[in-house]
């Protein structure tokens, strides 16, 4: 009977593998903390820029004014889209908390049956803590529309 070759690794070369994966694991990681923070600001600015079109478009088909407004006072714990008719207030859709993501806004936004702004409103400004974090910012032009942008304001 012939003898069969030894198949599979020695300890020796599974050892070094195994240092070669820790290594590059190592240098990895830091860097993809980095990308997950990245890519909740860029999902956090676009439920924001999301909530504006729907607050904007909502004013246009209801021809009335349609408010968002920060869950107490910070954009960052959420917000609401209402309305008011015959002094009753409808929510029309919520938001909740992005935790570990800054928001900077303003008190609130209304929006008219037309589309336009209430009155002229500061930018949205949001971001994590990181080293390599892009900041968004969101502003809204004169007709109402929003534009984002990756910088800060």
């Amino acid at each position: 009977m012939a003898a069969r070759p030894n198949r599979g690794f020695t300890l020796p070369e599974l050892l070094i593998v195994v240092t070669v994966m820790g290594v590059m694991i190592a240098i990895g990681v830091p860097s993809f903390a980095e990308f997950i923070r990245n890519q909740r600001v860029k999902t956090a600015s676009f439920e924001v820029f999301a909530s504006l079109v729907f607050a904007r478009s909502e004013a246009i088909t209801r021809n009335t004014s349609v408010t968002l407004t920060p869950t107490g006072g910070n954009w960052g714990n959420g917000w609401t889209v209402t309305y008011v008719v015959g002094g009753t207030t409808t929510t029309l859709r919520t938001r909740e908390a992005f935790p570990s993501i800054t928001i900077a806004g303003p008190a609130s936004i209304v929006y008219r049956g037309s589309g336009r702004l209430n009155a002229a409103v500061t930018p949205f400004q949001l971001s994590a803590t990181g080293p390599t974090v892009t900041t968004r910012c969101i502003t809204i032009d004169s007709s109402g529309r929003p534009t984002t942008k990756a910088t800060a304001c």
